[in-house]
């Protein structure tokens, strides 16, 4: 996609990236597409369709991600968030996504699941959205006349040092085969995906579902949707090319005045679909008085997936108005979307920005946040089983029971009786 000024190129990118999401958040209410509820079916029915619509999803966007970069149609290596960076956090993949799996739990929905229950309706995903916004925001922004981020305040200092410095790149294609990267990455993700596919078709229940393939090959498409139109914007400006970033980084000298440039560079880099840091950017765009300087991929995103949602809700006459049944409810939810917020951006993504965009870049950080995910919402659920099947229970006694139930903990540990 070629044009001949970054407006027009940053216009078309932003209104592409919306319809793709309205298409995917249309599809995902459709098929309720939900990583939570995937994991809640797996912890505790031993349905594992959710779980595979989800493992499809990866699939679809590794393999569209590994057939594209090989041949140079998306840039990964550019991303915001830069999931291959060489420095590996490693605890700030692990505590986020731990801290992120109990926020979802707590808060009935990842920050996906949270716009498509706006979409149809739930007014206390509003809510929710609306402090994830002010905490992601002020995660990676400072408080107004100080220098002090929630990030720096009260992680960086502890967190930074034990970052893990693994050269090139995170990805397993660096890791493995260092400057052949490229073609190891290909091998690789192709290698990955065939064993995910067959994981996840092995299944004759599966084959039989029609909604969680389409949610799984949608959700999966979109994302690579999303790194495709992020990457392949080229601007040709009298014989030079430039991409959306590059132009940036000589605005002063390309552009005749600062009409319609953006608030930021990082944003214009290659991505797709993560929800959090989006929020985060979206609660910006309102303190902004809504400066279209302001408007970005991850903000279209995000509104974009409320308007299919929507529309869904209307076409299929479920749209529903939800609103808190009491204070504990009230509570529950604010304390899921204060942990959402902190972990989101902590781990630099959520079940669908490490889950499935992070992980088509065959990133480690997003495969740690993926895993640490999907364990903080299952210690969550069990937590909650075990306190209402034993009144009387302890928050340390359901804990331990469920980390022993997980296979976390020894199981001669347990307090209480498996359920």
């Amino acid at each position: 996609m070629v044009f001949d000024s970054f407006n027009s190129g940053l216009s078309i990118m932003l209104w592409l990236t919306f319809a793709i999401a309205v298409v995917m958040g249309a599809v995902v209410n459709k098929t309720n597409f939900c990583t939570m509820g995937a994991v809640s079916d797996m912890v505790n029915m031993g349905d594992w369709g959710r779980m595979r619509a989800w493992i499809l999803a990866i699939a679809v966007a590794l393999i569209g991600m590994t057939v594209l970069e090989s041949q140079g149609m998306v840039r990964p290596d550019e991303a915001f968030p830069p999931y291959r960076n060489g420095s590996l956090a490693w605890i700030e993949h692990l505590l986020g996504g731990l801290t992120f799996g109990v926020g979802m739990t707590l808060a009935s929905g990842c920050g996906n699941k949270t716009l498509i229950r706006i979409g149809g309706g739930n007014l206390k995903s509003i809510v929710v959205l609306a402090v994830i916004g002010v905490i992601a925001y002020y995660m990676t922004n400072p408080f107004p006349g100080s220098d002090n981020t929630l990030y720096s305040l009260f992680f960086y200092e502890w967190t930074n040092p034990m970052a893990v410095n693994l050269g090139a790149g995170q990805d397993l294609g660096s890791l493995v085969a260092g400057e052949n990267s490229a073609s190891a990455r290909l091998w690789l993700g192709l290698g990955v995906a065939a064993l995910l596919l067959f994981f996840v078709f092995k299944s004759s229940e599966f084959r039989g579902g029609f909604d969680n393939i389409l949610g799984g090959v949608v959700v999966g498409m979109a994302v690579l949707a999303g790194w495709y139109v992020s990457s392949m914007v080229q601007l040709d400006l009298d014989g030079s090319a430039y991409n959306l970033s590059s132009y940036y980084a000589e605005w002063d000298f390309l552009a005749e005045s600062d009409e319609g440039k953006p608030a930021a560079a990082a944003p214009l880099s290659p991505q797709s679909f993560t929800f959090i840091n989006p929020m985060g950017q979206s609660f910006g765009l309102v303190k902004g008085a809504f400066s279209a300087s302001l408007l970005t991929f991850g903000v279209m995103a995000l509104f974009g997936v409320i308007v299919g949602s929507f529309v869904w809700s209307l076409v299929s006459k479920s749209l529903r108005v939800e609103w808190f049944v009491g204070v504990g409810d009230f509570v529950t939810h604010l304390i899921g979307a204060v942990l959402m917020g902190f972990g989101g951006v902590l781990a630099m993504g959520c079940t669908i920005g490490q889950g499935i965009t992070g992980v088509s870049t065959l990133a480690i950080g997003s495969m740690m946040t993926l895993v640490a995910i999907i364990y903080g919402s299952a210690i969550t659920m069990k937590v909650q089983l075990y306190k209402m099947v034993y009144d009387d229970s302890s928050f340390f006694s359901a804990l331990v029971t469920a980390m022993a139930d997980l296979r976390l903990l020894p199981n001669g540990l347990r307090k209480h009786e498996a359920v």
